[in-house]
């Protein structure tokens, strides 16, 4: 492994919406292979405090060894929702900010072995964290035909989601789902070549989301999160699919709001309590430089707000 393991995307702009206060603490939800996590620790003070997680074996164990010299930051191996309890386990009351990238790792995206990329003919897994048990092959080989549709338009958008669904039924009469490339055949089979990469990419995001529950596991974090942010505390968010950013968009907007009740009532009898202030109306999106040097980073979106 090496530095080109994972290209930390809108560094910059990562680091300057999440830092106010240089000494404070702060939570980071995706560690993975330490870009952001590098930047953030060289923007805190001596007694500043950067606890993250990562469920990912080869990430935790990368980041376990190449931080393992400063004592300013706490690694753990929980999925990120569980931030209460790490700030419980730390005895952080509240942090000064909270960052997460919700991107699949370049190293995780390229090696055969995680079992991410469908440009490879290897195991069809899909689990961040290994000790799940349910992989995605798992999920082609034991659920009905209704529901991997559903998977693959709910969670993919995917236009032939019933079509693919109904030839992987006729596919596991004959033996059961093992690689990627029994996925890609299928696929391949009804999708022209032009399109064939993207319905590829929405089909295995689809996947990858419900074998990981990730939208539950975001939209747990995210209210977690807010609670347990200081006054004047930021959160920021890089999200790669509308899915996800449609999650982040819609909380952050709740939470902004001091008031819920129907429009035509008179008063406000709800007592919502207003909770962040929005620093980003629009996300802010890689530069044409950045897109030029980190092509997977074209996706990307980054929302911010502050603890009011």
């Amino acid at each position: 492994m090496n530095n080109l393991i994972h290209i930390p995307v809108l560094a910059r702009e990562s680091v300057e919406y999440l830092i106010k206060n240089r000494d404070g603490k702060f939570f980071e939800a995706t560690v993975g292979f330490g870009g952001h996590t590098t930047l953030i620790l060289n923007q805190l003070g001596r007694t500043g405090i950067l606890a993250g997680t990562d469920v990912n074996d080869a990430a935790f164990n990368y980041a376990k060894e190449k931080f393992e010299n400063d004592d300013r930051f706490r690694l753990y191996k929980f999925n990120f929702n569980k931030i209460d309890l790490i700030s419980k386990i730390e005895s952080i009351d509240k942090f000064d900010g909270v960052f997460a990238d919700l991107g699949v790792s370049s190293y995780q995206l390229d090696s055969a072995g995680e079992g991410f990329t469908f440009r490879m003919d290897t195991k069809l897994d899909l689990r961040m964290d290994k000790n799940l048990e349910q992989t995605a092959a798992d999920v082609l080989n034991t659920e009905s035909e209704e529901t991997i549709a559903n998977i693959f338009y709910k969670y993919g958008e995917e236009k032939n989601s019933r079509k693919i669904a109904r030839l992987i039924g006729e596919r596991r009469r004959s033996g059961s789902f093992k690689t990627t490339g029994e996925l890609v055949d299928i696929v391949a089979g009804i999708t022209p070549p032009n399109f064939l990469n993207k319905s590829l990419m929405r089909v295995f995001q689809a996947l990858r989301i419900y074998v990981n529950r990730e939208l539950d596991v975001l939209e747990d974090f995210l209210r977690k999160a807010v609670n347990l942010l200081n006054t004047n505390g930021r959160i920021v968010i890089l999200t790669y699919h509308s899915l996800e950013d449609r999650i982040v968009k819609d909380i952050f907007k709740e939470e902004s709001s001091s008031c819920v009740c129907p429009k035509d009532f008179p008063v406000c009898i709800c007592g919502k309590e207003k909770k962040l202030e929005i620093l980003t109306r629009k996300p802010v999106l890689p530069s044409a430089e950045e897109l030029k040097n980190n092509p997977r980073a074209r996706s990307a979106k980054l929302r911010a707000a502050e603890r009011v």
